[in-house]
This record gives C-alpha cells, sequence and structure tokens, in this order.
C-alpha cells in the first residue's frame, strides 16, 4: 500500500495511517519540536503565499467535507508551482523518472529542484514520498520535517508524520499530528476518525 502514502503526501488531503507500513531501519526522529510549532501562517510577501493564507483561512473555516477537499486541492496546486521554470520542470522530470522507476535520477532531480529553491515546499515533500516509497523511512521523516519548518499547515506532510509514527508505535504523538492537521484541515472526516479511534485505543492500553 505503498502508493496510499505518496497520495497522502503529495497529491490528496488524507491517507488513514497504514496496516503495511514496514518498520523503519530505526526509530523516527522524535516529534516535539514539529508539535510545538506554531501554526500561525509564515510571514506573507509573495503572490503565491498570499494566495496559499487565504485558502489555508478558507479550509480553516469550512465545514462540507466536499468544499473543503476543493479548497485542498487549490492549495496543493499553490504549493506546487515553484514560479521557477527550470524548477516546475525538474519536478516533472521526477514524476516522470518516478513512475518509470529510474529511482536514482529521480532523486537527483529532486535533489537539484531543493538546490536551486531551497524555500519550495513541494520538492522537500515529494522527495519525503521518494524516501519512503524506497524504504529509507528516517529520510522521509526529515524532510518531512523539513516541510512543517517551511509550511506548518501542510496537512498532506502532517497526514505522513502521523502516519510513520502510528506505524512505528509512537501512538500518542501520531494522535497529536492528527489532531494538528485537524486544526488546518478540520472538516476531514477521515482525520476525525483516526483520532477518535487512537483516543479509544490509548484511553484501553492505559486501563
Amino acid at each position: 500500500m505503498r502508493h496510499v502514502l505518496l497520495l497522502c503526501l503529495i497529491n490528496t488531503s488524507l491517507c488513514l495511517p497504514l496496516s503495511a507500513f514496514a518498520q523503519s531501519e530505526a526509530a523516527p526522529p522524535s516529534a516535539p519540536a514539529i508539535e510545538q510549532r506554531s501554526l500561525d501562517p509564515p510571514a506573507s510577501g509573495t503572490g503565491e503565499r498570499k494566495d496559499a493564507d487565504r485558502l489555508l483561512a478558507a479550509l480553516k473555516r469550512e465545514r462540507d467535507p466536499e468544499a473543503a477537499n476543493r479548497l485542498a486541492t487549490e492549495i496543493l496546486s499553490v504549493w506546487n508551482d515553484s514560479q521557477s521554470a527550470t524548477v516546475n520542470l525538474l519536478m516533472q522530470w521526477a514524476d516522470a523518472a518516478i513512475s518509470e522507476k529510474r529511482n536514482a535520477a529521480a532523486l537527483d532531480f529532486l535533489d537539484q529542484a531543493i538546490m536551486l529553491k531551497p524555500d519550495y515546499v513541494a520538492a522537500w515533500n515529494r522527495r519525503a514520498t521518494y524516501h519512503y516509497t524506497t524504504g529509507s523511512y528516517r529520510k522521509s521523516m526529515a524532510d518531512i520535517q523539513r516541510v512543517l519548518v517551511l509550511e506548518p499547515r501542510h496537512f498532506g506532510a502532517l497526514a505522513g508524520l502521523a502516519a510513520i509514527l502510528s506505524e512505528n508505535g509512537s501512538e500518542e504523538m501520531a494522535m497529536r499530528a492528527w489532531e494538528r492537521y485537524l486544526e488546518v484541515y478540520p472538516a476531514d472526516r477521515q482525520a476525525q476518525d483516526a483520532v477518535s479511534k487512537l483516543s479509544e485505543k490509548l484511553a484501553g492500553d492505559r486501563t
């Protein structure tokens, strides 16, 4: 089910914790620094940042799941546009290489995109997905954390973080990650269900 997390990190609003997630080669980096990070938007400046801020504010207010999903798609579209023709082309090449299973080329393209535009959140997020699909879970976690430094409201990265933490047995931190997700995307019913199930499980473990 690796494709499920790929969708979670790149294309869609949410994937539930993955039962088929393999145990990482080592425990993932701890998450408290991410959990304590403010969800206030970074300082606005560019037009695309202002567009994302406007859409994220609407997503936070929206309670209809279908309308929220449309907003989430718009937000991802804004985040995916690097405002650089060169970087956008590198990302297209990376996607093509990933689909053709040319892993070394895909990683090279993603590394170049990050080097050219270190604040481009989509490149870090895409590389997090790449590392997950190739089994480098610690590297995936490190890139997710970088995404959340650049954009604390990145709901795809928060969902990926929650899934990795849950599958590695860090269920309390996973629940907090889902709760952070719901602060950004409150209309997501699957995330609500994930929090409810984790809360019940943790309550049962304490009794």
